[in-house]
């Protein structure tokens, strides 16, 4: 059953934050081991169906504490080097942030909140972009109506692969909006963003949670049900884990920090944006061979990645770089929760963790 198309709204963010541009709809979880034979089988696209969400146990959500009490600062000055890049490329112009829904959004947040800090003016808005789907258009659009494309610019927490690095590239060159495809991340281990503070593929905190990090918002939904001509990309919210809810908590722990924090010179990351490319492709196919696919989307590299993997696929196993490193902890805890065997990572490149999808006997 269709919804009534809804206005744009802003989550459990300050509306001053952030606006999302997506509908929210009424839509049954399906479980993970059926999304998994679904997406498996191409019985349904991965952006038709979305897994069930709760909140996490009280020694999951201390990791989650661990890890910003641990790394807070760092991506605070992190997200103040990117937010100096940002207001250089454009200097004296509004600055548009347009993240990615979702792992994109508090990343969002913090950037505008530093760029406003700091006297540039900024908008925030986070839209939807599938892939293989592409980028919303109808968000596009009414981007397009209110500022200059030539002000946005596309956010993201980090790069896995660069799957939606270049989605977001396909997609905006056919789009008919005058948007380009500049994205800046904070991590960016494949090698794959225009504009990053760092190749180094850390934990970042909010990647340990899902909605109740991100505005209590889903992941973006497409489907032919919900969504029709005209209409935002579609989302569920989560109203009932309001009392759980870490949104407003993480971006306000970070923001002062970034708002006092002193950028740092990133020169050096275009020149080696080449080389990580060959490092990432090069471990993924070490890894496709090893698991006898030829499906990449059934290898997920990087810390955040394999954090997703786990919570919401059905992972094969977990490989890692360092069993006493820190920054995998919560990884060692997921998959000693779920059964799921964990391997030593080898090979040269950025990556600190992988998670390997299991295959249903479809992708070979």
């Amino acid at each position: 059953m269709r919804t009534e198309v809804a206005p744009p709204f802003s989550g459990s963010y300050d509306p001053a934050d952030v606006t999302f541009l997506l509908k929210p709809v009424v839509m049954a979880p399906t479980s993970v081991a059926e999304k998994e034979a679904a997406i498996q089988s191409g019985r349904h696209h991965y952006s038709e169906i979305i897994a069930p969400e709760r909140v996490p146990d009280d020694s999951y959500l201390s990791l989650y504490h661990a890890a910003l009490a641990r790394n807070g600062a760092r991506l605070a000055q992190d997200v103040a080097t990117l937010a100096a890049q940002l207001a250089a490329r454009r200097p004296g112009r509004e600055l548009v942030v347009v993240s990615l829904a979702r792992a994109g959004t508090p990343i969002g947040v913090l950037l505008a909140r530093t760029l406003r800090a700091h006297g540039h003016r900024a908008a925030h808005y986070s839209i939807s972009i599938i892939r293989d789907r592409g980028v919303d258009r109808v968000a596009l659009a009414h981007m397009a109506g209110r500022h200059d494309p030539r002000d946005a610019v596309f956010v993201d927490g980090w790069t896995g692969k660069g799957a939606i690095a270049g989605e977001l590239r396909a997609a905006l060159a056919n789009a008919p909006f005058g948007f380009t495809p500049d994205l800046a991340v904070i991590a960016d281990p494949a090698g794959q963003a225009d504009i990053a503070a760092t190749a180094d593929d850390y934990l970042i905190a909010s990647g340990l949670l899902n909605g109740i990090v991100s505005g209590l918002v889903s992941r973006s939904i497409l489907n032919a049900a919900l969504v029709g001509p005209g209409d935002f990309h579609a989302c569920v919210t989560y109203p009932q884990y309001a009392g759980a809810d870490l949104s407003r908590a993480f971006v306000d722990t970070i923001a002062p920090l970034a708002a006092a924090a002193i950028p740092q010179p990133v020169d050096g990351h275009g020149a080696r944006r080449a080389a990580l490319k060959q490092e990432c492709e090069a471990m993924m196919r070490q890894l496709l061979a090893e698991s006898g696919t030829r499906d990449r989307n059934r290898i997920k590299p990087g810390i955040a990645e394999a954090t997703r993997a786990l919570l919401r696929r059905v992972p094969e196993r977990l490989l890692v770089r360092d069993f006493e490193d820190a920054d995998v902890g919560h990884l060692l805890h997921l998959a000693a929760a779920h059964a799921i065997p964990v391997d030593t990572l080898g090979g040269e490149s950025q990556y600190r963790a992988v998670a390997i999808i299991r295959s249903l006997g479809n992708d070979a």
